[in-house]
């Protein structure tokens, strides 16, 4: 890899739907209540896909709004990663048909399943092609339709998610670290595969009437487990990132974590001794958006201005899989 590359953040764009879903329209129908679920999770209030939307369309409406604030046509785009596990189908990828969309013709398009660590993921593959001067414009996108893969009878699992996009355009840019992403890290451990999962069988038992029955084609996670796992490896794995670049937790101007429980959140920047004012928090708005939530998070803070030239933010995520990981980016 040359030092004489960097992959800088040109531009952000974010789609979330209008439908608003409250704690108190949770509980007409869930044995729940709305204290119940701000003390455990910090969510008030999540969005939800109308019938007609989905990963792809509001993948490429948030795509469409990270080009044009970069300044960068379709035309000129090399590559578009989706991050997704809510595919609009099993085959072909989300991508591509948000490259339809987008007119994008001149790019390779695809997805990765690393699901809420996948924009962390795809932001490593993404910089990887820009440092080594492979390609000059990628657009990452992370989208999810959480709402279509819960079981809306399960209490503990439909009200932590929602759905929504975020997408950034990354630009290569000749410069030695100037500004930019300044590294990824990222990591998974397959044993731990049971923690969070959608355990309905596809290409290993085939759809099954069986299986859809007995609700397994939604999300079922170990809550207490996921827990004490997230905080662990997300506090270690932004440590890492901090070392690896010679940071100090006091060099970071804003923390932007996936937003999955706000009791993680705050377990993870009190594990870092990191004040809660300089963290971006939007779960109380959106609910856990799963690989969309840190895309969502960066165009929140690039828009509203609390990041500027010179800042430097550490990104930090964990999910499924069991998936990890972070970054550093020098505005």
């Amino acid at each position: 890899m040359t030092d004489l590359n960097t992959a800088v953040v040109a531009g952000t764009g974010a789609y979330l739907p209008e439908k608003i879903l409250t704690n108190q329209d949770l509980e007409k129908s869930l044995d729940t209540s709305d204290a119940w679920i701000i003390e455990r999770t910090g969510i008030r209030e999540r969005r939800i896909a109308a019938e007609e939307e989905s990963a792809s369309t509001m993948a490429a409406k948030a795509g469409k709004q990270a080009l044009e604030a970069a300044g960068v046509g379709p035309e000129d785009v090399d590559m578009i990663i989706v991050a997704t596990s809510s595919p609009d189908v099993l085959f072909p990828s989300t991508a591509c048909f948000v490259q339809n969309e987008l007119q994008a013709f001149g790019s390779a398009a695809y997805d990765i399943s690393a699901v809420c660590s996948g924009f962390l993921f795809g932001l490593s593959i993404a910089e990887q092609y820009l440092k080594t001067g492979r390609y000059k414009h990628i657009l990452l996108i992370g989208s999810e339709v959480n709402s279509r893969i819960v079981d809306w009878t399960d209490r503990s699992t439909c009200i932590l998610f929602g759905d929504g996009a975020g997408a950034v355009l990354l630009k290569r840019v000749e410069q030695k670290n100037a500004s930019g992403v300044l590294s990824t890290h990222i990591y998974s451990d397959g044993s731990l595969s049971d923690l969070i999962c959608v355990p309905g069988g596809i290409g290993r038992t085939g759809i099954n009437k069986q299986d859809i029955d007995d609700k397994k084609y939604s999300i079922k996670m170990s809550g207490n487990a996921t827990f004490k796992v997230a905080v662990k490896r997300m506090t270690q794995v932004i440590q890492e990132a901090l070392q690896f670049n010679d940071l100090g937790i006091e060099d970071i101007g804003l923390l932007i974590p996936h937003q999955a429980n706000e009791r993680i959140i705050r377990a993870v920047a009190e594990r870092l001794k990191y004040p809660m004012e300089k963290v971006l928090m939007n779960i109380h708005k959106y609910g856990n958006t799963s690989a969309a939530s840190i895309p969502i998070g960066i165009n929140e803070a690039w828009r509203s201005g609390r990041v500027q030239p010179g800042d430097t933010s550490v990104l930090g995520a964990v999910g499924a899989g069991l998936t990890w990981g972070s970054a550093v980016i020098k505005w």
